[in-house]
């Protein structure tokens, strides 16, 4: 691991472990992590330094303490979110800790398919409507709708990821 990830896995000691990267976007790092206190998984989330040292950790935080007020069974659910103090090397790093989805975003089935058959892509739709509407009914907007930050869960479900880091960015 490089530092950051380290400094967050010793800083999570007892709450979270960290198991391995699962992948990387623009805005943040996610990690397969293992709730110790529930014994489950969850994919917990990095926003990157550099942006964070633009956003600022409390604004971030605000951000996400918004997005966990929503609760719709098409709205990625989130579990907790915190700061890991860099001691001057740096922004601090801040996370926050959401289940961990099995399943596949819209944007890799879509690159592996190349084209959704009408009924899925109208139920798709239907649960993306339904996440935003929600939403949108007190009056948080997701601005950053896109292939990746929806999740399609093995049960069929789609999920709409993300409105923190979509919120705090703008």
């Amino acid at each position: 691991m490089s530092d950051a990830p380290s400094r967050l896995a010793a800083a999570l000691t007892g709450r979270y472990t960290l198991e391995r990267e699962l992948g990387q976007g623009g805005m943040a790092t996610v990690y397969l992590a293992h709730d110790v206190r529930h014994d489950r998984k969850v994919a917990l989330k990095v926003l990157r330094p550099e942006l964070a040292a633009v956003i600022g950790a409390e604004r971030f935080l605000a951000e996400i303490r918004t997005t966990a007020s929503l609760q719709h069974p098409n709205i990625l659910a989130l579990f907790d979110s915190g700061t890991v103090p860099t001691h001057g090397d740096g922004p601090d790093l801040v996370y926050y800790v959401m289940p961990y989805v099995e399943g596949e975003s819209l944007r890799d089935r879509l690159a592996r398919e190349k084209q959704l058959p009408v009924a899925d892509t109208l139920a798709i739709l239907g649960d993306v409507a339904a996440a935003l509407e929600h939403a949108h009914r007190r009056g948080v907007i997701h601005r950053d709708i896109k292939p990746e930050n929806i999740l399609l869960v093995s049960d069929g479900r789609a999920l709409v990821a993300d409105f923190g880091i979509a919120l705090a960015a703008t």
